[in-house]
């Protein structure tokens, strides 16, 4: 996003709209909100029509407390359901600004769309309802919104609150167990569940300018999964510049930008988020692997470290450090962080058992065999036929003739589970060529490249497999192919002779699958 070449060229050509429109969009997107204003301003004058343009304005109104300009701003827009649903809601929390609550409540009830409309629509008539002190018409509408969408943190932390302020306490935890029966449980609703036990105030949001970022931050986060970088990043932006404390907001808009591959930016916006929030832990950790991605390792260690030490039970931050210092190959102080993990776990459960895959992978590279088994073994036993498992301890085993039925079964399994997994079904080829069961080795091999063609480690081991059962010129295809996709360096020494002299049964017997085993 570079807004500067923009407001260059504008300049040189100050009545060019496209140009106009271009770096209104690109500063918007990058967070500058009040040149983004001048620009949206500058569109209003000319008669450039544009529904994020206006909206942009009238998020500003309301952000400086002009509720009745923001109205007037907010008008009607047939720029399509996106443009509708945004500029409707944010009107409507004008309106509710501007003290006119039951006009904001029909301005979203007469809001016709398609049928994911609904989760929003009910979701801030429950807001307007609740802010206003209407507690009974907030609940209807967040029970509603909840039969329209029970997956979603913000509309179930909405619904446990509301409930809770109906005095209906014992329904409202049970909402949150639910959603810890059916996913893993999550900050917000471990938070809102103790504020709850103790009796004490629920707020919502109860702002207009808080309430608009709600939507934009909803929206924003929906539209950035099906790809629409840009847009998304656009209604993040706003979405922050109107509640500087939206926690959901800073967290979408850090991993867009983790995403498009600017990682300096993510942990930037990651900062923002309120040291108070629950979602500030979750945050930190984010920001810990986004110096591992720029490949800042000390300060990724660091920070990582920092979080474990304020709290030595944190498995997520215990999880983070221990995978950073793994993918930098440091497996002897990657297996003591697992391990100190573990020793902090009362009682074992089946969410545990990523922490034994993790540290067998280490052991496993490590030559300490007998306790990588032990670890793999455990996490099957916390976690019966995780694929993952199944594959790595079934491909060691046969990688050093051990229980050789019982790991082709493993790893047989671990195909039937995920048959779509390139790197699983590398594995299943790759044991079939080490048991000498070559043509078998080929099928499986040839399916592994469909699904991931572009791994340089399938790549050679099609190629070996080619080679035994005499299809020459195609290994020697499948070698140079390798080489080009950028093999690990111990690895390419071994593939270009290969491509010169083909393949000796000493390289046959010596041959390792090494990332074929895909250890996370």
């Amino acid at each position: 996003m570079r807004p500067r070449f923009f407001q260059e060229a504008l300049v040189a050509d100050p009545d060019n709209t496209a140009l106009l429109e271009r770096a209104f969009i690109l500063n918007l997107a990058n967070g500058d909100i009040l040149e983004a204003v001048n620009y949206s301003e500058e569109m209003e004058q000319l008669g450039i029509e544009n529904f994020l343009a206006r909206l942009t304005r009238g998020a500003d109104a309301v952000a400086l407390g002009n509720y009745d300009e923001a109205v007037e701003i907010l008008t009607p827009t047939s720029a399509g359901p996106l443009a509708q649903l945004s500029t409707d809601i944010s009107r409507a929390w004008a309106l509710f600004g501007a003290g006119k609550t039951d006009e904001a409540l029909k301005i979203i009830d007469d809001l016709k769309g398609p049928s994911w409309f609904e989760v929003f629509k009910e979701t801030h008539q429950a807001l307007i309802s609740y802010a206003a002190g209407r507690n009974e018409q907030a609940l209807e509408h967040i029970e509603a919104a909840y039969k329209a969408d029970r997956g979603a943190i913000r509309v179930i932390d909405a619904y446990a609150r509301i409930l809770a302020a109906n005095n209906r306490k014992d329904e409202a935890l049970k909402v949150l167990d639910d959603y810890d029966r059916l996913l893993r449980g999550h900050p917000l609703l471990e938070f809102t569940r103790q504020e709850i036990d103790a009796d004490k105030p629920l707020p919502l949001v109860s702002t207009p300018a808080a309430g608009i970022s709600e939507v934009l931050y909803g929206l924003g986060s929906a539209i950035g999964r099906d790809g629409a970088e840009e847009l998304s990043t656009s209604y993040l932006q706003l979405a922050l510049h109107l509640d500087p404390q939206a926690e959901f907001a800073a967290v979408a808009l850090g991993g867009m930008f983790e995403r498009m591959g600017l990682q300096e930016r993510a942990i930037a916006v990651l900062k923002q988020v309120p040291d108070a929030s629950p979602l500030k832990r979750d945050a930190e950790i984010q920001i810990g692997l986004n110096y591992n991605s720029l490949e800042q390792i000390d300060e990724a260690r660091s920070h990582l470290e920092a979080l474990i030490k304020e709290d030595p039970s944190d498995l997520e931050a215990i999880i983070a450090l221990g995978n950073v210092l793994r993918g930098h190959k440091l497996f002897e102080e990657s297996e003591a962080v697992y391990t100190q993990g573990i020793d902090t776990i009362p009682e074992l459960s089946q969410e545990h058992w990523l922490l034994f895959y993790f540290r067998g992978i280490c052991r496993e590279r490590l030559d300490k065999w007998q306790a990588s088994e032990a670890d793999f073994r455990q996490a099957l036993e916390l976690s019966k036929d995780q694929p993952l498992v199944l594959n790595y301890l079934g491909y060691s085993l046969v990688d050093q003739g051990l229980k050789l039925d019982e790991a082709l079964e493993m790893i047989e399994k671990a195909v039937e589970l995920r048959p779509t997994d390139g790197y699983i079904v590398d594995s299943l080829g790759w044991v079939f060529y080490r048991l000498g069961r070559y043509d078998e080795a080929v099928t499986q091999l040839e399916r592994a490249i469909e699904l991931r063609p572009s791994d340089p480690v399938i790549n050679d081991h099609l190629g070996d497999a080619y080679w035994q059962v005499g299809r020459r010129n195609e290994a020697r295809f499948q070698w140079n192919h390798a080489r080009d996709l950028k093999p690990d360096e111990e690895e390419l020494p071994i593939i270009l002779d290969k491509i010169a002299n083909g393949l000796s049964e000493e390289a046959t017997n010596e041959a390792k699958a090494g990332n074929s085993k895909n250890g996370g």
